[in-house]
């Protein structure tokens, strides 16, 4: 994993040649921390860490920031300082996600990273698709009084979300397989990134080793930057050798393993069907399995069948599943462990690897 900074600190506050502070103290207004926050160029939520000294904030930043205060005369509040401190020692972690699997390695790494830091994990599943979908998290956040905030994919990109985690001022790191600097307009928070692209471009380049060119591709649930990353390195992989997947070979999927048998079979109901099959998960992947299972074919004499994640069932069918293992748990365990640790800031981001688990489900394209 890697690190790596997306931007640099805040412009110090002057324009057009003219002192923003000097004309600030001259109207003698009441300083407040928007104040501070506007002159100091910096969010709200950055003069609040440096109000209650948070090791997350960048020292020349920190140092901008006091400066601006002294100048001002600044006061915070000490009740509403007071509350900051009142936290409880829970981080939440927040999902709409239907992977159960997923969401089982994420809470694992999770604990791991707050085992004997006298901190607990709690977990929320939510409905971004409900009128309440912010609201509700709002409620969970301030009854249970979080000391930090994990938010996984697809959530980790609502920008409803990511405002209401500023306007909380509580500490969050987003786990997403599209960089923040990839959207548009760029999400500048902490984060970790999985190279889904990457693996799939790997998986794409493997398949095309082996002499297939007959490709079908099942889709992962378009709502997630995951299915869209997945497609865009596959689609990348296979680019690199001049193949492209034919309309009548891409099929929808929602991650979930009936979808996985619906869109096989309808794959190897075509007549000229596909050589390989690649899902965007491995529970469609072993509905694909089922697919091929009613239609007598044999894998991977028959037919190639590639996953995404390395979940437990990718192992426990046979024969094994060639999948592209994601690491959840060290993702997990990563940000739980840097939300206690303080080690993250909007400018970090850590970078996890794909790898292609190359297994028995995989084989040469068959001669027609």
């Amino acid at each position: 994993m890697a690190r790596t900074p997306l931007a640099t600190a805040a412009a110090a506050p002057r324009e057009a040649g003219i002192d923003a502070v000097e004309d600030f103290i001259r109207r003698r207004k009441k300083a407040t921390i928007n104040d501070v926050a506007n002159l100091a160029r910096v969010s709200k939520k950055t003069v609040s860490r440096v109000i209650n000294n948070s090791p997350s904030v960048k020292p020349d930043t920190r140092d901008q920031v006091n400066a601006i205060i002294a100048r001002i005369g600044f006061r915070p509040d000490p009740q509403a300082r007071g509350l900051a401190f009142r936290k409880s020692f829970l981080i939440g972690l927040i999902y709409d996600n239907p992977n159960a699997q997923y969401i089982v390695n994420m809470q694992t790494g999770a604990l791991d990273g707050l085992r004997g830091t006298g901190t607990e994990l709690v977990v929320h599943p939510c409905d971004r698709l409900a009128d309440s979908f912010v609201d509700d998290i709002r409620e969970f956040i301030e009854v249970q009084r979080l000391a930090g905030v994990i938010l996984l994919p697809p959530i980790a990109d609502d920008r409803r979300l990511l405002a209401l985690m500023d306007d909380l001022d509580i500490p969050y790191i987003r786990v997403t397989a599209r960089p923040g600097e990839r959207n548009d307009p760029p999400i500048r928070t902490a984060q970790i990134v999985s190279r889904d692209r990457e693996g799939c471009a790997e998986a794409a380049e493997h398949l095309v080793s082996l002499g297939h060119r007959r490709i079908g591709f099942i889709q992962g649930n378009l709502q997630y930057p995951s299915a869209h990353e997945r497609r865009l390195g596959f689609d990348e992989g296979l680019a690199r050798h001049g193949i492209t997947i034919p309309p009548e070979f891409d099929m929808p999927g929602d991650y979930s393993f009936e979808s996985g048998i619906a869109a096989a079979k309808k794959l190897l109901a075509l007549p000229q069907r596909p050589t390989a099959i690649i899902a965007c998960n491995d529970q469609m992947a072993a509905g694909a399995y089922h697919a091929a299972y009613e239609a007598g074919l044999t894998i991977p004499a028959d037919l190639t069948i590639v996953g995404f994640d390395d979940a437990d069932v990718a192992t426990r069918i046979f024969p094994p599943l060639t999948t592209v293992r994601l690491p959840t748990r060290d993702m997990a365990r990563t940000a739980a462990d840097s939300l206690m640790n303080g080690e993250m800031n909007d400018d970090t981001s850590i970078v996890f690897q794909a790898k292609l688990m190359i297994r028995g489900s995989s084989g040469p394209a068959p001669k027609t």
